[in-house]
């Protein structure tokens, strides 16, 4: 690696840091600025996985698995950005597709269609339960709190292992570097929603629908 892809690759993971760090401590306040950001790189990456797991080609290896993850980004994004419900049905169905997955892959498991599937329907399952129930704020509180973690870690791994990897399994890699890894990543998601907790204690989000305002 050449000293200027160096560079370039350390300010990406810089920004991917501060990124994490924001959504980790401050996901529930700043909900609606971060989630569709948020949303398109989980779209991007889920829409890749898909084709991955769908026509068996390979994870952003080919313009098709580009073009598949970034229309599904975009939609993330801009749908939850117009609706709070979209957003609310994002921010819990990715929970559960990252949560599911990443334990499947730890418990030793291989990226492939029985993973895809499982993490697919444990998204909407969650997605289901957080509407059912009302558990709109503790379930963004705890989503942002995790996902924001896992992307300071992600950060740093990004710094020593292929990026492709990185994304399409992120658990493995991080276990192939460190098991202490995902332990501390765990440690700083509890603390993040220990802090979201006792700053959103008498703040709510409210309801929006933005094309209805328009």
């Amino acid at each position: 690696m050449t000293a200027d892809s160096f560079l370039a690759l350390a300010c990406a993971s810089l920004i991917a840091f501060m990124f994490g760090l924001v959504l980790c401590f401050g996901g529930y306040r700043f909900f609606l600025i971060l989630l569709p950001i948020w949303g398109f790189f989980f779209g991007l990456v889920f829409g890749a996985q898909s084709m991955q797991m769908l026509f068996g080609v390979g994870f952003f290896a080919t313009v098709t698995s580009w073009v598949v993850g970034f229309v599904a980004g975009a939609v993330f994004a801009v749908l939850s950005y117009f609706f709070y419900f979209a957003a609310v049905l994002l921010i819990a169905g990715a929970l559960g597709y990252t949560a599911a997955v990443g334990l499947l892959l730890a418990i030793g498991l291989d990226m492939g269609v029985l993973v895809w599937i499982v993490g697919v329907v444990a998204a909407v399952a969650l997605a289901f339960v957080t509407i059912r129930f009302n558990l709109q704020k503790w379930v963004i509180i705890i989503a942002t709190s995790l996902l924001g973690a896992g992307v300071i870690f992600g950060a740093f791994l990004i710094l020593f292992a292929p990026h492709a990897m990185v994304l399409e399994n992120p658990v493995k890699t991080a276990l192939g570097q460190s098991p202490l890894l995902l332990i501390t990543a765990l440690v700083v998601a509890v603390l993040g929603v220990i802090a979201q907790v006792r700053i959103n204690r008498s703040y709510t989000i409210e309801t929006y629908n933005r094309v209805a305002e328009v």
